[in-house]
């Protein structure tokens, strides 16, 4: 009983933090065509809309497209970089850490007028090796982060016993450590790919008319009309980041359990 008022605080102050999303559930769902709480009709045809528009289509394709490339990159070089910083005995090393949450402290506008300015003088504006870049750039951190915690607690003995049975550093790293920390890999790719997915500051500055992320569609649409597509859009994305941060913390919640 002692702790029902924190628990009470708690509650509302998660669902202070999760209402404004939620609204766009209902708003996806209306009979009328504009934007108007609460809906007087219910219809899927704001999803049907979405679905058969080639545009949405085409933004939706580009979106996960990037989002499963930035995936793979941004889990490779996070997972080098977190060794790096947990294994390597060389001085510098709290500013290269510094240097890779970068991302993560300055605001996203100035990350994004500095790529703008990068990115325009190299000519991938627009193109789908910039989107790549970009938001590898903003994704690494959430890779990192993970991955270098669980290095941090995994037992270096291990390894010590694969090489005293012959195990070349390869082998005892592919065979021992790379299982060992593959939840913390897991839920770094997630994160990956829900940071990639749902950015829409830094695409906003390198979109084209033929690469145009969902995030960036749905920027432009709100900015012409009230069309509701763009709430079926969002209820999809909070869908989909929502499913993929369960399962990351499902992923986390069992590795600190088997540690």
């Amino acid at each position: 009983m002692r702790l029902l008022p924190l628990w009470l605080f708690c509650a509302l102050i998660g669902v202070w933090l999760v209402a404004p999303a939620l609204i766009v559930v209902p708003l996806s769902l209306t009979d009328k065509a504009s934007l108007a709480f609460p809906p007087t009709g219910w219809s899927m045809r704001w999803y049907a809309n979405f679905f058969t528009d080639p545009q949405w289509v085409r933004s939706l394709l580009d979106s996960l497209q990037v989002a499963a490339a930035v995936t793979v990159l941004a889990t490779v070089l996070g997972t080098l970089a977190a060794l790096g910083l947990t294994r390597a005995r060389v001085r510098g090393l709290s500013l290269a850490n510094g240097a890779l949450l970068t991302p993560i402290i300055v605001p996203g506008v100035v990350v994004a007028i500095g790529l703008y300015g990068v990115f325009l003088e190299l000519r991938l504006i627009g193109t789908f090796f910039g989107f790549l870049m970009a938001h590898t750039i903003l994704a690494l951190p959430f890779v990192v982060i993970p991955v270098a915690a669980s290095l941090r607690g995994f037992d270096r003995r291990y390894e010590q016993a694969a090489s005293v049975l012959g195990a070349g550093r390869l082998t005892a790293f592919r065979t021992v450590t790379l299982p060992l920390i593959a939840p913390g890999i897991a839920s770094g790719a997630l994160f990956a790919f829900v940071i990639s997915f749902d950015e829409v500051v830094v695409s906003l500055f390198i979109q084209s008319p033929y690469l145009r992320t969902l995030p960036v569609q749905m920027y432009s649409s709100v900015t012409r009309d009230t069309d509701p597509t763009i709430a079926a859009a969002a209820t999809l994305i909070i869908l989909t980041t929502t499913v993929l941060a369960v399962l990351a913390a499902l992923i986390l919640t069992r590795r600190n359990r088997a540690s």
